[in-house]
């Protein structure tokens, strides 16, 4: 328990802290699209379909995987939502102009030019959120290209139709008897007519993100490694009489198999033994990893092979994964050693990797393997990827820019970043081991307010670059002075509405510097006084940032709200430094 009345208001301010700048909020939306294609061989069509979804900014081409024997391709991209759904209409409208279903075949089953097309969230965004747009991206495919689409999964309006398997039963050839059916599509059911005859039906829908992952053995038995599958999988294994593992299965009075359910919900595994490594691996797919996270998933086959003998040695992951993932991989490894989690974002993943042994076969790559990293533009630098030196030597260039708003933001970042220090050394200080729980809220809260004010290091600077491009506007007709009068007018409220932020999430690492000062590491006190310290530059710095821009402002009503709040902030930032100090001096 904190030891003052007012240190205890600061452990709910820390709350509400975390709850404002928590993983969700601060992450960018993004959606992933796989759709797949019913063509697999002409290169040509294939590349003219990938180049319709490329053409839309915003979106990052992840994979196309041709396969000539299923006559398929299965295209996979990311991006925020309302770039990955423009890219996957353009997609479909190419694949409807190129493919002829009248004359398609292949191994796989397919009922359309474009054949499925899931919605699937990575971060920022729900399964629910998805499906809504799915069910708008049907609507407007069956709207704008006359291809009749179905909803399946998440996004389905019916709870059979769920099933990708009912939707397109009896493919593009059942087509003829379904469509002006109750059995036809949700969007566009008509008669059988020449345009469904060449393009066939399209199928949209919303689905969970789906993780691939083996785990590594220390045996060579796939036997055993199917043992330890049917343990955890969902499906589970055969009910056999006797309980004896050769026993005949038992069936139901229907004639079914009767299933025990394995320990694992959302989960399809098997056994098997990988030459190339000389070692068998429990090989599964995780379908629910809301339900079933990973290092949930790892712990329960690591406790299943144990209690057949058998260790995991390390984990194999198949593709690519989001980074949430990893970070609640991490934080739940470091949490299980009652230590904080307080800790930047790549520490958190290299947790993760060493718990699970992700680099046990090959190097693990967080670059290579997490959708956000790999959809980072490769030549964007930003002020907070610079060095100290380099950003430093920056600021004092003869360029305007990074300048007072960004280094106001920056002593931000340091004053919460001394009040996470302080934190995660008081989650692990000898003697307060049963408080380490305590501390680490502090850390986590305070780290997520150190990356927001990173973020608006480069964001005031973007803001300053804002105006800059709005000065450069033509100037010459009536019209041209009303449109640069306008973005210049918009361009410098952002401008004002950035440091403003910054005093926003300054002020915030106020409550984290008071409980550290009152209820921290003693031996760090000094840290949390400096913090106090860098959080008041901040604010006031943040403050004269303000006013300056708000100055330019023709909004004269709006540009005094801006600054009156700026004052207030400013004055709340004075007394919560002299508190702080006050709590350090006696302290020391």
């Amino acid at each position: 328990m904190l030891n003052s009345t007012r240190s205890f208001f600061c452990f709910y301010c820390i709350l509400s802290l975390y709850s404002r700048y928590n993983f969700n909020t601060m992450e960018k939306k993004l959606i992933e699209c796989v759709p797949n294609f019913s063509e697999g061989r002409d290169k040509e069509i294939i590349k003219s379909i990938t180049d319709a979804i490329e053409a839309v900014e915003g979106v990052k081409l992840l994979d196309v995987d041709a396969g000539e024997a299923t006559n398929r391709t299965v295209v996979t991209f990311v991006g925020e939502p309302e770039a990955v759904v423009e890219a996957a209409f353009r997609g479909v409208k190419r694949a409807a102009e190129l493919i002829d279903m009248s004359k398609h075949h292949g191994a796989h089953p397919r009922m359309g030019a474009t054949d499925v097309l899931p919605l699937i969230p990575v971060s920022g965004i729900t399964l629910d959120e998805c499906a809504e747009l799915a069910r708008n991206l049907a609507r407007r495919i069956s709207e704008e290209l006359t291809i009749p689409t179905y909803c399946y999964e998440a996004a389905a309006f019916t709870p059979e139709r769920r099933n990708l398997a009912v939707c397109r039963q009896g493919e593009y050839e059942a087509l003829p008897e379904k469509m002006g059916s109750e059995k036809g599509p949700d969007f566009g059911n008509r008669p059988f007519d020449s345009q469904v005859a060449r393009t066939g039906a399209t199928t949209v829908g919303a689905r969970d993100f789906l993780i691939a992952v083996n785990f590594n053995l220390n045996t060579t038995s796939t036997r055993r490694a199917n043992a330890i599958a049917f343990d955890v999988r969902e499906k589970g294994r055969p009910k056999r009489e006797g309980g004896k593992p050769n026993g005949k299965p038992m069936k139901d009075e229907n004639g079914n198999t009767i299933m025990l359910p394995g320990t694992l919900k959302g989960t399809k595994a098997i056994g098997w033994y990988i030459d190339e490594y000389g070692i068998a691996q429990v090989s599964m797919n995780i379908t629910d990893i809301n339900t079933t996270p990973l290092h949930v998933a790892f712990d329960e086959v690591c406790r299943a092979a144990q209690a057949r003998g058998i260790r995991v040695t390390g984990t194999e992951i198949v593709g690519l994964v989001p980074k949430r993932t990893l970070i609640e991989a991490g934080r739940h490894f470091l949490h299980l050693q009652q230590r904080s989690s307080g800790l930047p974002e790549n520490e958190i993943i290299r947790i993760a990797a060493k718990s699970m042994g992700l680099d046990e076969l090959t190097p693990f790559r967080p670059e290579e393997k997490v959708i956000e990293y790999m959809i980072e533009p490769a030549h964007q630098r930003n002020l907070t990827d610079l060095t100290l030196k380099e950003f430093t030597y920056l600021t004092a260039s003869e360029a305007p820019a990074p300048g007072g708003g960004s280094i106001s933001a920056a002593m931000g970042a340091l004053a919460a970043a001394l009040g996470t220090m302080v934190a995660n050394l008081s989650a692990h200080k000898a003697g307060w081991d049963e408080r380490w729980e305590e501390f680490s809220n502090y850390a986590d809260a305070g780290q997520l307010l150190v990356d927001h004010l990173l973020e608006l290091v480069d964001e005031d600077t973007a803001a300053f670059n804002r105006i800059m491009a709005a000065l450069q506007l033509p100037k010459g007709s009536d019209e041209e002075k009303a449109a640069r009068a306008k973005a210049l007018e918009e361009a410098t409220l952002y401008a004002t509405r950035v440091p403003l932020k910054t005093m926003e999430a300054a002020i915030d690492a106020f409550p984290l510097l008071e409980a550290m000062a009152e209820n921290g590491n003693p031996a760090s006190v000094s840290d949390a006084g400096v913090g106090a310290l860098a959080a008041r530059a901040a604010v006031r710095g943040a403050r004269l940032n303000v006013r300056i821009n708000a100055a330019s402002l023709s909004d004269r009503t709006a540009a005094q709200a801006l600054i009156e709040r700026a004052d207030a902030l400013a004055l709340k930032a004075d007394e919560a430094e002299r508190h702080i100090l006050d709590i350090v001096e006696t302290k020391i």
